[in-house]
């Protein structure tokens, strides 16, 4: 989701941008690091998030555990204590379920039932602590290839948008609406041989240098810092 002050936008800048334009004094910081697991969400970035004071906080996690192979027992007991602390604050905390990977990434079945175990705490958490939950597992726009990049782990500028829309919803914002999920306009089908075409380039172009990186204990996110760890002004977008 390119944007011309940083690197990459995405739905919690996008969300940001459309409450400034409610509230034009609202401040704005993205503590979040690619690749980051939850327990170095609770030893790195909980403390921080806390020292803002914050009124709104945005944290779904957890879909890097999944994606590796750590013990989801930890993950939620880390969990318990990131959300209860949050929960403490007293700001208002925006968690969701996770997209249905499944239907967009090749070989992701093999991770489905840790994705739908995740989802289950997302929604028991929020339960138990009043929390704000956007399902995105259920909405029909996420299982089409057109709301995500192209390595199909991160959504497209229309993906984030739209999540960015599912967040404004459950928050209650003005004009916000309840089809934020609903499906595009259906594409004609691709041949079987144009799938499988498709599927090898995204394996050789992303799916074998993320094993790699993962052999080798490597992460997209080491040695990169938050693109906003003070709140500051939002400015609004300078391209559409």
């Amino acid at each position: 989701d390119p944007h011309p002050e940083y690197e990459f936008r995405g739905w919690a800048g996008r969300l940001a941008e459309r409450m400034a334009a409610l509230n034009p004094e609202l401040r704005y910081a993205n503590l979040a690091v690619r690749g980051k697991r939850t327990r170095q969400v609770l030893e790195d970035q909980l403390r921080p998030a806390l020292a803002l004071e914050p009124d709104l906080v945005a944290a779904p996690l957890g879909m890097n555990d999944v994606i590796g192979r750590g013990d989801l027992t930890e993950v939620h007991a880390d969990l318990d204590q990131i959300y209860g602390r949050l929960a403490e604050s007293g700001a208002t905390v925006i968690l969701s379920t996770f997209p249905d990977v499944a239907r967009t990434i090749p070989l992701a079945r093999r991770k489905e039932d840790r994705l739908l175990a995740l989802n289950e705490m997302m929604r028991e958490f929020a339960d138990q602590f009043g929390f704000v939950l956007v399902d995105l597992y259920t909405a029909p726009v996420l299982t089409d290839l057109r709301s995500w990049s192209v390595d199909r782990l991160h959504a497209s500028p229309f993906g984030h948008e739209r999540f960015a829309d599912g967040a404004a919803y459950a928050l209650g914002l003005p004009d916000s609406t309840p089809d934020w999920g609903r499906p595009l306009d259906p594409q004609p089908n691709p041949r079987r041989a144009s799938v499988v075409i498709r599927d090898t380039r995204w394996a050789v172009q992303f799916f074998t240098p993320w094993m790699i990186r993962k052999i080798r204990g490597v992460s997209l996110g080491d040695g990169r810092a938050p693109k906003r760890p003070d709140l500051t002004p939002v400015l609004r977008p300078l391209t559409p």
